[in-house]
């Protein structure tokens, strides 16, 4: 009994191994199936942007400085305070330069005293010369010192106007509306004009309006021209997103450890002063934007069938049209393939616009009806078991089969 129940055992061991190879020997073996994938044309948004990085800056900004050299008296204005063109914001001290007037004032009326004495010496000198009194020598000699008198009044005139401006100088007033940005001076010191102006006052003219100087790269400044729309957002406020225009591309260019960049200008709305001077911007500069344009997918263009995977298609579907030639686009030339109703593939021209790296515009060429191919993949026998739910009673289910066959290439 015994030896009949182990040779039992021994038997169904063996049946069950049997199964199992089996399924596995005839599972191998079983047909694959062609599989496309396609998409259609589509109503798509196509946008393609250049990213840079910037400094939020005033549209207008002045620096305010002083011609002359002297202690600062008095201060009028301090940091944000909002001024008018002509306000007075600080004044020198006037002791020096009001003396430099006194001075060119004495000796203009000197130089004139001197014109009235020689003046009156060349009267007397042109009658004597007349009646024969005196020489011509003598005569000229008169008339000469009352050139050289008259000559050193207009310079001593000039000397007082000079003075006269340098006191005005010492009041420092606003040369326009705006905003004091930067106050570089306190009261009490010393400023000295001598080869440069000392900047005394940074003032902004507008800070409801401001812009973006940005720094784009060489690789992409020749997308940019004036009047893109531009997005960019601020650390200070990075929920919160800005837009603007591309006001100026700048044709001089800067080099920063071998990276070749231009200066492009942002001009942006700042109505709520959320803006500041100096801030650092990330911008988006949209190059090309296409709204509510025919687009497909780009993988159309970059897809060509397997010759042998299309056979095998043709095959499982009983398609008797003989297999397509695919044929090598010319210079600008965009083909796609698409799916007949009878199934078959047949390679199209057709007439391509902007891009986006996702999606390409549709010019000509193409319908929203037709079926474009974008891949075509072998999927096994066990894969599509397993989908369906098939599987062995002996063995725990298998993920699906990974040897799928892809035919695409490069674009064209």
């Amino acid at each position: 009994m015994k030896s009949n129940r182990k040779r039992t055992i021994t038997i169904l061991i063996v049946i069950i191994l049997l199964g199992i190879l089996t399924y596995f020997i005839l599972g191998s073996k079983e047909s694959s199936k062609v599989v496309l994938k396609t998409t259609k044309v589509s109503t798509k948004d196509i946008t393609n942007s250049v990213t840079a990085t910037g400094t939020v800056q005033p549209v207008d900004q002045v620096e305010v400085g002083t011609q002359v050299s002297g202690l600062v008296h008095k201060i009028y204005v301090d940091f944000n305070t909002p001024v008018r063109k002509g306000q007075l914001l600080a004044e020198l001290d006037k002791t020096i330069l009001q003396e430099s007037v006194s001075n060119a004032n004495a000796a203009y009326s000197a130089a004139q005293n001197e014109v009235h004495f020689y003046q009156q010496a060349y009267d007397r000198a042109q009658k004597m010369y007349q009646s024969q009194v005196i020489s011509k020598a003598e005569y000229e000699q008169s008339a000469y010192q009352l050139n050289n008198a008259r000559a050193t009044v207009a310079q001593r005139k000039t000397a007082l106007t000079q003075a006269q401006t340098n006191l005005g100088y010492a009041n420092i007033y606003s040369p326009i509306d705006g905003v004091i940005l930067s106050k570089e001076v306190e009261e009490g010191q010393t400023v000295a004009a001598s080869m440069s102006t000392p900047t005394l006052f940074t003032i902004a003219k507008d800070i409801t309006k401001m812009q973006v100087e940005a720094n784009v790269d060489e690789a992409d400044i020749g997308n940019v021209t004036v009047g893109q729309r531009v997005s960019f957002t601020v650390d200070a406020f990075p929920q919160a997103t800005f837009n603007g225009v591309v006001k100026q591309v700048r044709l001089g260019a800067t080099t920063t450890s071998n990276v070749v960049t231009y200066t492009v200008i942002v001009t942006a709305d700042n109505p709520d002063q959320k803006l500041k001077p100096g801030l650092t911007a990330t911008i988006t500069i949209y190059t090309e934007e296409r709204k509510d344009v025919p687009g497909l997918e780009a993988a159309a263009f970059t897809f060509s069938p397997d010759e042998q995977l299309l056979q095998k298609y043709y095959q499982q579907n009983s398609i008797k049209v003989a297999l397509p030639q695919a044929r090598k686009p010319e210079a600008k030339e965009k083909t796609v393939w698409v799916k007949n109703e009878d199934g078959s593939l047949s390679q199209k021209v057709i007439t391509a616009g902007v891009g986006d790296g996702i999606t390409v515009e549709v010019l000509s060429g193409l319908n929203e009806q037709e079926t474009v191919v974008t891949g075509m993949e072998e999927q096994s026998g066990k894969e599509n078991n397993s989908k369906a739910g098939g599987g062995s009673p002996f063995m725990p289910k298998r993920p699906g089969n990974q040897n799928q066959k892809a035919s695409q290439r490069q674009p064209q």
